[in-house]
């Protein structure tokens, strides 16, 4: 087991001098040399699945297919696509036809910030540290990795591999707690993504805001479930009582607390404890040796402990603490008020309220009155329930018939939105936030034919050359506010036009309509169009 040597105050500013000159030296511009450093993370990963699997558990008491899932297979993935993308995400981008500007050649060039600074938190040491490493290396960047404490032997094994696998020159980690991470937030950065608790983005944020430092934030927050009460109660229970369990309840899209009508409560409960029983069907249950991971440290399992035990709900499943073992059972607490102690603040272990409410329209009321969540759930079979709850919250990301796996879906950005959060990783997206994009032109000579009016002396001929250039063609002036079904009209005159012209493209090449027939038509669509 790799041992966790905190970084002495002094080096870390000959880490940052060091990764500084490294960056100002062009070094990281090839975009094969950022490639071989990809591969390089990924083999570190491939080779050490097992050391990994022993140190979170030694950290989190984590089942080993969690850390696999959760950690290195989803970090393997998440860098892999980033491999595989980088020819096409670091090429420059050319803007788009503009008959007064394109002869300028406008082009957004993607270039690397800086010196960036990575702070990992406990709860995923791996996956919201080593894919970020790869997302600011693809970007051209130097990077310093500061690992949770709270993890530390997965945070003594980040700093032996990567020092191990990868060019010192370009990435560095730096441990400790307090005044180590404080040194880091002293220094000028060229970006800072930080993970971890809204109390501690506040202070990374301050600090940021002294240097000037664009930072990106992952806050986490409570995240809410709504349930149809139409819907398959032991399904939505299987999906939710999982992502709820998953790593002891210490993930930042964990279900964090259940909106149900009061007569659908109890069905829900009971769909829950039949769950549990599949679950950890065992003598020993989720205290089973791989069955169910621990909280962090004692003071995270006095914390959860104490939002259990000032609840006025009813504890109907689990409940049970062991803290020699920092060990708490999965726990169903039903019939929860807004103003209990299991409201009060994000969860973040493996307690999961359940708030009877009047009907949706109040669970929304109640979500809109809080802080807007990371992510949100909806468990439901109906498009107009699911669509009710999407579009009157908002929310980092919202998710139907499924739980905890928003960060993993390929394609989409992670990140939340106010108190949640701010900005996004994974993907083109965390290669996007650890990039600069630069606006570049090249003015012709010849252009002062068309541009010439902006020179001295001003005149009526410059007004006029002002006007062939900023020739801005209004649309209809509108006789009045939109209707109410404005939007269903223009939606379903789109879906009429899109089935109009799949019909019509066929018969012209077959020539079954004649031309002036065709125009009519045409003619008669644009009337309705305009009078919408």
């Amino acid at each position: 087991m790799s041992q966790l040597r905190y970084t002495p105050l002094e080096e870390i500013d000959k880490i940052h001098d060091e990764l500084k000159g490294t960056f100002r030296s062009g070094k990281t511009k090839s975009i094969a040399y950022r490639k071989y450093l990809l591969v390089q993370l990924m083999y570190l990963l491939h080779d050490n699945v097992g050391r990994f699997e022993d140190a979170l558990k030694a950290d989190l008491g984590r089942p080993p297919l969690e850390s696999q899932l959760f950690e290195t297979s989803l970090s393997l993935s998440e860098i892999r696509n980033t491999y595989s993308n980088i020819d096409k995400w670091v090429k420059p981008e050319t803007a788009p036809f503009s008959p007064t500007w394109s002869a300028m050649r406008p082009v957004i060039l993607k270039e690397p910030k800086g010196v960036v600074l990575v702070i990992g938190p406990f709860n995923y040491p791996v996956f919201l540290s080593v894919p970020l490493v790869a997302s600011a290396i693809a970007a051209g960047n130097t990077v310093i990795v500061k690992p949770s404490e709270q993890t530390p032997a997965t945070s003594g094994l980040l700093a032996e591999l990567i020092h191990k696998y990868l060019d010192p020159s370009i990435v560095r980690v730096v441990n400790g707690a307090i005044p180590e991470t404080t040194r880091l937030l002293e220094k000028p950065w060229g970006h800072i993504m930080y993970t971890g608790s809204g109390k501690v983005g506040k202070i990374v944020s301050g600090a940021a805001a002294k240097t000037l430092t664009p930072v990106t934030l992952e806050l986490g927050g409570k995240s809410p479930v709504f349930i149809d009460p139409n819907y398959d109660l032991k399904a939505a229970a299987r999906r939710i009582l999982w992502g709820k369990v998953t790593n002891a309840g210490q993930t930042c899209v964990a279900p964090d607390y259940i909106m149900v009508t009061p007569d659908l409560q109890d069905r829900l409960v009971q769909a829950f404890k039949e769950v549990y029983e599949e679950f950890y069907s065992t003598e020993k249950g989720p205290r089973d040796e791989g069955a169910y991971a621990r909280l962090v440290t004692p003071q995270a399992l006095a914390r959860v402990n104490g939002l259990l035990q000032n609840s006025k709900g009813e504890i109907v499943l689990g409940g049970e603490v062991d803290e020699a073992l920092k060990f708490m059972a999965p726990t169903i607490v039903k019939n929860v008020k807004p103003d209990d102690s299991l409201m009060s603040e994000e969860i973040f272990g493996p307690v999961l309220p359940i708030m009877p409410v009047r009907d949706v329209d109040a669970a929304i009321a109640y979500v809109n009155d809080n802080d807007h969540p990371l992510t949100l759930y909806v468990f439901s079979e109906d498009k107009k329930f699911k669509e009710k709850v999407f579009s009157n919250t908002l929310s980092g990301s919202a998710v139907a018939n499924e739980t905890l796996i928003v960060p993993a879906v390929e394609g989409l950005p992670f990140g939340g939105v106010g108190p949640s959060g701010s900005g996004y990783h994974t993907g083109k997206y965390g290669f996007d936030t650890f990039t600069h994009f630069r606006a570049t032109f090249d003015s012709p000579k010849w252009i002062d034919i068309i541009f010439g009016f902006r020179y001295p002396p001003y005149t009526s001929k410059s007004i006029v050359g002002l006007k062939k250039v900023y020739n801005v063609r209004l649309p209809p002036r509108p006789t009045g506010p939109p209707g109410p079904d404005a939007d269903a009209q223009q939606e379903n005159l789109e879906k009429w036009l899109g089935w109009l012209k799949f019909f019509i493209v066929p018969a012209i090449a077959g020539g079954i309509f004649k031309r002036d027939f065709i125009l009519q038509q045409l003619r008669a669509i644009q009337g309705w169009r305009l009078a919408g």
